[in-house]
């Protein structure tokens, strides 16, 4: 077996585009990801499942229909399963996800933001 640490600057040099988040690695069923995210995202939810937001570099906000969080460099917030919310950056931001394999960066929502799943780099 070859033990080596992902080294997460290397894989965010791997990809430009945006709202496309990007597997690096899994734990038992749950998927760690990596997403670059810039301007506005859709509202959405995920019915059967939280989802984690780490922010690597930069700033994002997490808005909620009735408020939001803001999250800098080195910060994380637990978005709750079947809570509505966006994510929201004005310049870009790097975030690791987590979250179980299969979760839809949309949820059940259909949009030209809909990224292809299980992608990894």
């Amino acid at each position: 077996m070859i033990y080596q640490a992902i080294n997460l600057r290397e894989k965010l040099s791997k990809f430009s585009d945006h709202w496309s988040p990007k597997i690096i690695s899994e734990i038992n069923d749950y998927q760690f990801k990596l997403v670059k995210i810039q301007g506005d995202f859709v509202w959405h939810d995920h019915k059967h499942t939280d989802e984690v937001f780490i922010v690597l570099q930069g700033e994002m906000s997490i808005l909620f229909r009735d408020g939001k969080v803001k999250l800098s460099q080195g910060e994380m917030f637990v978005v709750p399963k079947g809570i509505e919310h966006k994510t929201f950056s004005e310049t870009e931001c790097h975030a690791m996800i987590v979250e179980p394999k299969g979760v839809v960066n949309t949820g059940e929502i259909e949009s030209g933001l809909t990224a292809e799943n299980d992608v990894w780099i």
